[in-house]
């Protein structure tokens, strides 16, 4: 027994050790990009503004959906155009020194605005972060408001927020929101990570319903009765009632007067039966 708890406690600490190992991985992977996402931000974002000037088709953002702008970072000067546009909710993915405009600026033109900071090139919003730009974009959508959607260039991290609302509200696949919104703007690339978030979002699955295993029965247990009190007879049963399907009222009704004849001429205990919601033919 000894020996047992003392292998048990060297594996979690070798566990442990493995696992603050990866964290500090991690920190440093950060810190890395994130110094080196400081040098770029200036001299990529004088390149995309060059290109926007030169190219036509570069352009600061694009229409994705009736009510969803996808584009990069605003200046001062664009905010009254974007409320022109329609825009009442702006979601900032850059962090503090890549923000160009102040949430105050977006107020005093009756503008919301959201900030999910999140470190540019190799990372992904979280799930959280992930859930409330989707309700975000979703609410302001039912009130007719667009929703503008921006990182720094708006390839990777807005990108990643935008497929994923496509994917719950627009039933696509991440496949073909990504489709979908490369044919509005083509270079949207995502890292890795920010795929395999759009994935992850995707195959959230809600908790199963309890269900008969044999599909066409309601099985009712001892649980379910608990607290319940009957004004019938106590020598009453439970009994499994098929179900049965809404377009056989006649079948339903036939069944259920059949049942109610077995039950008063014969000797034994009376079945109660429970109803269906399908079986409302009786």
């Amino acid at each position: 027994m000894k020996i047992e708890e003392l292998d048990d406690a060297e594996c979690s600490i070798d566990e442990q050790e493995k696992y603050e190992k990866q964290m500090v991985s991690v920190e440093v992977k950060r810190a890395l990009v994130g110094a080196g996402a400081r040098i770029l931000f200036y001299p990529t974002l004088l390149y995309n503004v060059l290109r926007n000037k030169i190219e036509a088709e570069f352009r600061w953002w694009d229409q994705i959906d009736e009510f969803l702008l996808l584009g990069a970072v605003p200046f001062p000067k664009d905010v009254p155009l974007l409320k022109s546009l329609g825009v009442g909710g702006v979601i900032t993915l850059n962090e503090p020194y890549e923000t160009l405009v102040p949430s105050s600026l977006y107020r005093a033109h009756g503008i919301d605005h959201l900030v999910i900071p999140t470190r540019d090139y190799l990372f992904a919003p979280s799930i959280v972060d992930i859930n409330q730009a989707v309700q975000f974009i979703h609410q302001n959508a039912t009130c007719g408001k667009t929703t503008y959607v921006h990182c720094k260039a708006g390839r990777g991290r807005s990108t990643t927020i935008v497929l994923c609302y496509l994917v719950e509200y627009k039933h696509m696949t991440p496949a073909a929101a990504l489709e979908y919104v490369r044919s509005r703007r083509p270079r949207v690339l995502l890292a890795p990570s920010q795929w395999k978030a759009v994935q992850n979002y995707n195959n959230r699955r809600p908790c199963p319903l309890p269900y008969s295993p044999s599909g066409d029965a309601v099985l009712i247990t001892k649980a379910d009765l608990e607290g319940y009190h009957s004004t019938c007879d106590a020598d009453m049963e439970l009994a499994i009632v098929p179900k049965l399907p809404r377009t056989m009222p006649m079948i339903a009704r036939l069944s259920c007067l059949f049942a109610s004849l077995k039950v008063s001429g014969s000797s034994v205990p009376m079945i109660r039966r429970l109803p269906v919601s399908e079986s409302r033919a009786c």
